[in-house]
């Protein structure tokens, strides 16, 4: 029996803001929270991407938690092996076949050297291509055992054709290493995409794995990345570090990048990831970057930053919100085809929700609530709180499940 969704969603809230200070100021006193408490900063460490960070910076001594954090840290040490090894494969893959590709997100802060092995999860492998190199990327990856999972509009995903899911908490060395296709390097903020796909191609790619442009270009894109996650409600405190790390590597010529593609869109949701890094890394973002960029942020959405925290931005907040990310909408226009979308759901997201109960284990193993219809699903939200199927996924795992948490 789950304790009432009400003192989980409290303790959620509680271990959550705490773990993040933790983590940006390490050295804090151990807490005296009761067992359930525990239990739940196991579940916000994990959801959040943060368990092996917290092993070698948190200091708090209460030995269940110790032992899961070391316990984390090595299943992602392992998985960084096997990671690593893949990515040689495909570097040497691609470089036989003349592809170029880019390596991503936590593949190029583990290239930069701002994480040791074992320190940052990796979910997946994302990789960007040009679109005419497509096919034969797909190709390569078939080759290395690879199976094509589903299509989202921004990427596509593969799996191996061996493997499932660890269905516990957490990270586990075996999970299998999908691997994200992208052509273009994009978000949707809330439903107008924002395309940075030309600050992110090298000038002169070469065969194989190539690094981002500069470290400008990929600040770029782990804030864009953010910003559809805070979109979202799926901002992770892992998010957050990536920034503080790397901003701290940064020349003021480095965020540039920002504004350097005429091209392209205006950074103006570059402003709410930073704002949030910032309330929790102090210092670690120049205010004259954030001066620059409020300048051109929706007056709305940058007011509604400035009282963001990580918990009502991410998972940590138990309930599902039916209007999430509306303050994202950069006119009336926009705004209205965001509602209209939320009422009635395009043909497209509709597959994509399809695919997603397809293929994703914590919709899978959760309550009924996932197969209901749209209308169903809109009227429980204008009737009761509804619990997140992801949280409460790791909440069941920490609590119910084979107890890898304290």
């Amino acid at each position: 029996m789950l304790p009432p969704l009400k003192v989980v969603r409290a303790g959620l809230r509680r271990t959550t803001e705490a773990l993040a200070a933790e983590l940006a100021r390490p050295g804090g006193a151990t807490p005296p929270w009761s067992a359930l408490e525990w239990q739940l900063a196991a579940v916000a460490a994990a959801v959040h991407g943060v368990s092996p960070l917290l092993c070698r910076r948190c200091a708090w001594q209460h030995p269940s938690w110790r032992s899961f954090l070391a316990d984390q840290r090595a299943h992602v040490e392992h998985r960084h092996r096997r990671i690593a090894t893949l990515l040689q494969r495909i570097d040497a893959g691609a470089r036989v076949r003349g592809i170029a590709l880019v390596a991503l997100k936590g593949s190029a802060l583990h290239a930069l050297g701002l994480y040791a092995p074992g320190d940052r999860p990796m979910a997946d492998i994302d990789l960007l291509v040009r679109a005419e190199d497509a096919a034969p990327a797909i190709a390569l990856l078939q080759e290395l055992g690879y199976v094509e999972s589903f299509v989202a509009w921004k990427h596509r995903v593969f799996r191996p054709a061996a493997g499932a899911p660890f269905a516990g908490l957490g990270e586990h060395r075996d999970t299998p290493v999908n691997i994200e296709l992208h052509t273009r390097i994009q978000e949707r903020l809330p439903v107008t995409a924002v395309d940075i796909t030309a600050r992110i191609r090298p000038p002169q790619p070469r065969p194989g794995l190539n690094p981002y442009p500069s470290p400008g270009a990929l600040m770029n894109h782990l804030l864009l990345h953010a910003a559809g996650n805070l979109c979202n409600r799926s901002l992770r405190l892992l998010h957050l570090h990536d920034i503080a790390l790397l901003s701290a590597r940064l020349s003021a010529g480095d965020w540039n990048v920002l504004w350097d593609d005429p091209a392209g869109d205006a950074p103006w949701y570059a402003l709410p990831p930073l704002l949030l890094t910032a309330r929790y890394y102090p210092d670690s973002i120049a205010t004259d970057v954030l001066a620059r960029l409020a300048t051109g942020c929706p007056a709305l959405l940058r007011m509604a930053s400035r009282r963001h925290t990580l918990t009502c931005v991410s998972c940590s907040d138990l309930w599902l919100h039916a209007l999430h990310g509306i303050e994202w909408s950069r006119s009336v226009g926009e705004l209205g085809r965001c509602l209209g979308q939320r009422i009635r759901p395009t043909r497209e997201a509709s597959r994509e929700r399809a695919d997603m109960l397809r293929t994703q284990l914590w919709l899978q193993q959760g309550p009924d609530w996932a197969g209901l219809s749209h209308g169903r699903r809109i009227l429980a939200w204008l009737t009761r709180p509804v619990p997140r199927m992801d949280t409460m996924f790791a909440v069941r795992a920490a609590l119910e499940g084979p107890a890898r948490a304290p």
